[in-house]
């Protein structure tokens, strides 16, 4: 294969814009729909249901927090043996197994008699995200179609780009008609009736590894230089800097001089940008390297902290769109930029590596930001998150100079 890394705008084939792998719609729309469930029923599963967790079991809401971080902490610590066993067996069978296991934990939480019950719930939880979540779909994706799963990953993003859309007022409605048990129990039961048997039958079997790796040979160019401690700073970075907007966004936007009722609404402005950026590089930025991506991403959040402080208030919905693209797009490049660089061979136990550092910040990231946002300053704290982005930036930067040009 030929491929040029100049300008960010190699294309080595399957990661531009060729047609998508035969089969490949219906195994995106039944990844799609089992992530959807599968992000609503774990990751924002606290932001409804923690406070009358908490009341219930007399407990103060940051210790459910604390049980949630626990539970990411476990997904990044499993998240390479989880990636092994995907490159080894194929993403089928990994998938339908979190969903027992995120079952299991919704249904420990809601029989939990007590704290100590609800934290081990919590535990079960972290193991099935570990199992259920994007970069286990990634894998299956790039196990299945090998270079040309960049259209199929940005595919299932934009279909659970829509998890907390659906999965907030959903575990609302449900806290609200059947309390927070009920809840569980109805998430745990839709993982047993729609997100098992979609992840069990739809999803094909992927091919033996060495079947893969007798197709990838010679076809795919060498890494640059440093290409793995560069990619785990950059996805370090910039999920630190997710993980502190998703827990404070609002909270933020008041500091930075929004009103209440101005920073709700331009805290909800994130997610359809999020969709945006995800629609723009499915058909515009699909023709160019994912590295390309990945920069224009890394630049979304300290564009918009810089308005942000510059205007105060009133450019609240600036930040938030701006942000709000970054982030979609992060969430594509985190999956398809391993691929451009490495290729589909080992895809599964490279992107546990790559993420492990990701998930930890992800966990300890609303803990720190709260703190600086309580006792430092609202310039003090967006210095320090679009620091981290422009550093992301930066070594997105040297990728692309350590990368050797082919011909």
């Amino acid at each position: 294969m030929a491929a040029t890394m100049q300008g960010g705008a190699a294309r080595p084939r399957g990661m531009t814009g060729e047609a998508a792998p035969a089969g490949a719609r219906r195994v995106v729309l039944a990844l799609g729909t089992a992530q959807t469930l599968s992000w609503a029923s774990s990751y924002y599963l606290p932001a409804i249901l923690a406070a009358p967790m908490a009341r219930e079991m007399d407990l103060p809401v940051s210790w459910v927090f604390g049980a949630f971080s626990v539970a990411l902490v476990l997904s990044a610590l499993l998240g390479p043996a989880v990636g092994r066993a995907i490159d080894r067996l194929g993403g089928r069978p990994v998938l339908a197994v979190s969903n027992l296991v995120l079952a299991g934990g919704l249904l420990l939480l809601a029989v939990a008699p007590g704290p100590w019950v609800m934290a081990a719930g919590w535990v079960v939880l972290g193991i099935g995200m570990a199992m259920g979540l994007y970069d286990a779909a990634f894998a299956t994706l790039a196990g299945l179609y090998g270079r040309a799963a960049r259209g199929p990953i940005t595919g299932i993003t934009l279909i659970a780009g829509f998890a907390s859309t659906v999965g907030w007022p959903l575990s609302a409605v449900l806290e609200e008609g059947f309390g927070w048990r009920g809840a569980c129990l109805v998430w745990a039961g839709l993982h047993l009736a729609i997100g098992l048997p979609l992840n069990r039958l739809l999803v094909p079997p992927a091919p033996p590894p060495e079947k893969l790796a007798a197709t990838e040979a010679g076809d795919a160019p060498p890494a640059p230089r440093f290409a793995m401690p560069l990619l785990a700073f950059v996805f370090a970075a910039t999920w630190t800097v997710t993980g502190a907007m998703a827990a404070h966004l609002p909270n933020l936007l008041q500091a930075a001089g929004a009103s209440a009722a101005g920073a709700v609404a331009a805290a909800a402005l994130v997610g359809p940008a999020q969709v945006a950026a995800r629609l723009l590089e499915f058909g515009l930025l699909r023709r160019f390297h994912p590295i390309l991506s990945g920069r224009l991403a890394a630049l979304g959040h300290p564009l918009g902290a810089a308005a942000l402080v510059a205007f105060g208030g009133v450019a609240a919905p600036v930040f938030t769109v701006l942000h709000g693209m970054g982030n979609g797009m992060l969430t594509i490049v985190k999956g398809t930029l391993p691929l451009a660089v490495f290729g589909p061979v080992g895809y599964g136990a490279r992107q546990g590596l790559l993420s492990a550092p990701a998930r930890f910040m992800q966990a300890l990231s609303p803990f720190a930001f709260g703190l600086l946002l309580e006792r430092g300053s609202v310039q003090a704290a967006l210095t320090l998150t679009a620091g981290l982005s422009l550093a992301a930036f930066v070594a997105l930067l040297l990728l692309r100079m350590a990368a050797p040009v082919r011909r």
